[in-house]
């Protein structure tokens, strides 16, 4: 009997592509539980310690049919619900709520440039906010981290709640000491 016959099977039977196949199916699965690597959520790999953090948020431009009971409904919330890079964190405390000037640069004849509200009639369905979330977040060598998502200045939240989902771009964190 032949070790390997003409259409490449050991002893007739198995051929030595399905052999290498699982070869290389099996070198896989040692990779992955055996030596599984350093990998893990960016949470787990800079160790660390929770801290209460302060994340300001601004919101340019938000086009509302009811501007001031859009901002009265935010400043009497004491939570809303955060998503980070797409990844749900959950509620936050709304520690502030500020409500920007919507402004126009006009030239003087002078040449200076003074600031006046902005006469545009569209302006009265949009609002700017600055808006204060706390949290704790577990403090690693790359900075916060909210939930699994490292938070840093430009880091775009999603804020939601009952009546409105919304993005804003971070403007500030501030690491508190634990005793805040």
């Amino acid at each position: 009997m032949q070790i390997l016959d003409a259409k490449g099977r050991l002893f007739g039977k198995v051929s030595l592509l399905d052999i290498g196949a699982a070869l290389i199916i099996l070198m896989v699965l040692v990779g992955i539980f055996i030596f599984p690597g350093t990998g893990g959520s960016v949470a787990q790999v800079g160790g660390g310690n929770t801290q209460p953090v302060e994340v300001d948020v601004m919101v340019r431009g938000l086009t509302v049919s009811d501007p001031e009971g859009f901002f009265q409904m935010l400043q009497e919330s004491e939570t809303t619900n955060v998503i980070i890079r797409n990844q749900p964190h959950g509620e936050v405390r709304i520690q502030d709520v500020q409500q920007l000037p919507r402004s126009q640069a006009v030239p003087q004849p002078d040449g200076t440039v003074k600031s006046f509200p902005d006469p545009r009639p569209e302006m009265d369905y949009t609002i700017d906010l600055l808006i204060t979330l706390t949290d704790d977040a577990l403090i690693t060598d790359n900075g916060p981290v909210v939930g699994n998502s490292p938070v840093k200045i430009g880091t775009q939240i999603q804020i939601e709640g009952d009546l409105y989902s919304f993005y804003t771009s971070t403007v500030g964190v501030r690491i508190l000491d634990a005793e805040s």
